[in-house]
């Protein structure tokens, strides 16, 4: 008898039921068929015990090209970056871009690769990954993680961001090398406005940045006010600037740190603007002291998300690539701990920041692409517990090789 599916899952608990139990189909890299019970047998079939089946994780932030490269500097930035209620962050980025200097492709590529195949072993399966642009760092890490997207293509979905980490206005030849890093197959332009000397400066970069993103047809990402200073208003200036252009849901801010010194009657008119702007906001709070006022902009129905945003690298030593364990720290960091909060803190890792990143399809339906994990604790509040290890993971209708991940990791991890 031939084989209904590529993949049978029984005994799956979907998010959102209590004890009842769920079959998944599927077939030719979708998801052909769930039910109560499905026919037909599959090629590989898969029990879930009972236990949680998901939609795979999402990262939306990364600075890919900086992985594993704390063993390269001396402290100073992490001090500078986190130290002094954020005051010195600006210090702390100057400081961090030493490392830039060294910057090579050939060991990035190494260091992204080890990386990315402990995404795949965390069924974190889509990552919009950072590649710093400027003088010291030239293309070097921009053309090592599209290397990197290109290896891993099928497997983990990289969005590679050409990001002006140094500014545009105030960094000669910025500007060109978007352009040149945008003409060599960079997926979103990347800016950081509120780094600029004034505000009239960083209105021109974020004018820049939507300039190549409309001449390449891409979405814009931005890290923004990732300070500790209440006069940043980089924020609003890139959602106007998405309202004025018509990029409406193609422009994702980062970080936001400065909000959380806003008084609130502005939070809420800055609320309205993003709401209408389309503009999601990605969070960090395990990065860095401040960060984004998550329950205010839920409350204002803004969509908000999770990243992971650094791994070992000057401003933070750890990091695994497991968005549950983001979600884990964010629990905490948020005060999110309500079955009612975690279920959101999960949405946070999946659906919304599928949702912040324009991916299409993604979910828990008949018909979306087959990016799944099957893990081994029943709910989400218990998946974020032990924020281990999925027992499998299912990328584009593929149960990814476990085996090759972990021969990856651990030959990088030797190399280091």
């Amino acid at each position: 008898m031939d084989q209904a599916f590529d993949i049978a899952i029984r005994r799956a608990r979907l998010r959102g039921t209590a004890d009842e139990h769920a079959e998944i189909g599927i077939r030719n890299g979708r998801i052909a068929a769930i039910a109560s019970r499905i026919d037909g047998k599959g090629a590989t079939e898969i029990d879930a015990r009972g236990n949680l089946v998901t939609e795979s994780y999402v990262n939306p932030h990364l600075h890919l090209c900086k992985v594993y490269t704390l063993p390269m500097m001396e402290e100073e930035a992490l001090q500078a970056y986190q130290g002094d209620g954020m005051g010195k962050a600006l210090s702390g980025i100057e400081l961090a871009s030493k490392i830039k200097e060294k910057y090579a492709e050939s060991w990035i590529v190494e260091n992204a690769r080890r990386a990315v195949a402990l995404a795949a072993l965390h069924g974190n399966l889509h990552i919009r990954a950072f590649a710093d642009i400027d003088g010291k760092a030239r293309l070097e890490g921009l053309k090592a993680l599209i290397r990197v997207r290109d290896e891993f293509r099928g497997i983990v979905d990289l969005q590679v961001v050409a990001f002006a980490q140094d500014g545009i206005v105030r960094e000669p030849g910025a500007a060109v090398l978007m352009h040149r890093a945008m003409a060599l197959g960079a997926d979103v332009v990347g800016g950081i406005p509120w780094i600029e000397l004034t505000n009239a400066d960083a209105a021109a970069h974020v004018r820049i940045c939507f300039d190549l993103a409309q001449e390449f047809g891409k979405d814009v990402s931005m890290l923004l006010d990732d300070a500790g200073d209440p006069d940043l208003r980089t924020l609003e200036m890139m959602a106007v600037e998405a309202i004025a252009r018509g990029w409406h849901g193609r422009a994702l801010a980062h970080h936001c740190r400065a909000m959380s010194l806003y008084p609130m009657p502005y939070v809420q008119r800055l609320a309205r603007i993003l709401r209408t702007a389309g503009v999601a906001v990605v969070t960090d709070p395990h990065t860095g002291p401040l960060h984004a006022r998550v329950k205010e902009l839920l409350a204002e129905n803004v969509r908000v998300c999770l990243g992971q945003d650094d791994i070992s690298d000057a401003y933070y030593p750890f990091g695994r690539n497991n968005m549950l364990e983001v979600a884990f720290l964010a629990s905490h960091l948020l005060w999110m701990m309500t079955r009612q909060e975690v279920a959101k803190l999960y949405d946070m890792i999946t659906l919304e920041a599928a949702k912040a990143i324009n991916l299409d399809g993604f979910g828990m339906s008949v018909g979306a692409p087959a990016s799944l994990v099957v893990l081994d604790q029943p709910d989400e509040v218990e998946a974020l517990r032990y924020h281990g290890l999925p027992v499998h993971v299912i990328s584009n209708g593929k149960l990814v090789d476990a085996a090759k991940m972990q021969a990856i990791v651990a030959a990088g991890a030797g190399a280091a």
